[in-house]
């Protein structure tokens, strides 16, 4: 079954993620010490077969479009479909900034239209995991779906920032409430759909007219008795950085469990992303690096355990970084302590200092470029 994909990668989460998207789309925050949030979706696109794929961005788009420069990495350089960046644009009827994610789908209609495939496949750009999209896709026709969403049975878990899905016997959707306070389930909406072409325009056609503008609000709930709407379960390993700075963190440090590392790097197909030609990482004498995940370009003279340290990263001599995230350029001086933190890019600790976060559920976040 042929099939376009849509990424919507155009927000910053409402906040959730404080300074971490003050320069960055949420979609092009970094993870496990090589990778962009944007690339677990981008490769299992790929992965699937679904050659043609739109990225829809607007808030802080520039990292992100940096990102996507070159779409061979992905698989995506062909003559044949390929990879799409759309952001909101001026024209001589005017300008406007998308007003929700069907908004945003409806103001580049003509990827749509100019479309020969059967199926649309929309996802968010910020989510961790890795999926063939095919088997939803079959799914989708078994049932004689109208529109499929996928989703996972989350217990334990805070919903209040997910779509919370409620399903018969035969898994057809019978309640989908969007960040509810009080649950009437467990099960969540992963935030990806499957949906036909011609459909998803003529949804869009009656919804946009009318001020309607959001993909679940405006054209998945008010159809939940008139469309046939299933729900496909998802049992893998699957995380949103956007839900804020813990599910940012606790992604990262899933990453130092082995299963969950080798799921993305080591067990094919793989989860791609832009390289980078750095050196390799240097331990100095003295150096002591222990469950870590490490960048190249990285020189280390102090202490380092349990944290996930990106390219180009220097760690002073006595310094000890525990639990915590180093991203691109941070240079941590002599005896320094981090704990329980998020360095942004560029973050330079002069000797002495030390940044102690609460715990993993809170810890301290430091904006790009901060100096002490």
């Amino acid at each position: 079954m042929k099939a376009i994909g849509i990424i919507l990668a155009g927000g910053n989460n409402d906040g959730r993620l404080g300074v971490l998207t003050d320069h960055r789309a949420a979609a092009a925050l970094p993870i496990g010490s090589c990778y962009r949030a944007i690339d677990f979706t981008l490769s299992n696109m790929s992965n699937s077969g679904i050659g043609k794929v739109a990225v829809l961005t607007q808030y802080n788009s520039r990292s992100l479009r940096d990102h996507l420069t070159s779409s061979k990495w992905w698989d995506f350089g062909r003559k044949q479909g390929g990879l799409f960046v759309f952001t909101p644009y001026t024209s001589n009827e005017g300008s406007t900034w998308f007003r929700g994610t069907a908004d945003s789908i409806y103001q580049n209609m003509t990827y749509l239209k100019r479309s020969n495939e059967e199926y649309v496949v929309i996802t968010s750009g910020d989510s961790i995991y890795k999926m063939d999209y095919r088997k939803v896709l079959e799914y989708h026709k078994e049932k004689g779906a109208d529109i499929t969403v996928v989703y996972q049975k989350m217990d334990g878990k805070d919903l209040s920032k997910f779509g919370v899905v409620e399903m018969d016997a035969e898994g057809r959707l019978e309640g989908f409430e969007e960040k509810p306070q009080q649950p009437k389930s467990d099960t969540a909406s992963l935030g990806i759909y499957v949906i036909s072409r011609t459909l998803l325009i003529n949804l869009l056609d009656q919804a946009i007219p009318e001020g309607r503008y959001d993909l679940v609000k405006d054209i998945i709930i008010p159809f939940i008795k008139t469309l046939k709407i299933y729900g496909y379960e998802y049992n893998g390993y699957w995380n949103a950085i956007g839900a804020g700075t813990a599910a940012y963190f606790a992604t990262n440090m899933d990453f130092l469990k082995k299963e969950i590392r080798d799921s993305f790097v080591t067990e094919y197909p793989y989860i791609e992303t832009k390289p980078k030609d750095e050196p390799p990482a240097k331990y100095n004498a003295g150096a002591d690096v222990t469950d870590s995940i490490v960048g190249s370009g990285t020189i280390f003279d102090g202490k380092v355990e349990h944290s996930v340290i990106f390219r180009k990263v220097r760690v002073g001599t006595g310094a000890v970084v525990k639990n915590s995230i180093l991203m691109e350029g941070c240079q941590i001086g002599k005896n320094c302590v981090v704990e329980n933190a998020i360095l942004d890019k560029e973050v330079v600790l002069s000797d002495g200092q030390r940044i102690i976060g609460v715990s993993s559920e809170a810890p301290a976040v430091l904006k790009k470029g901060t100096v002490l």
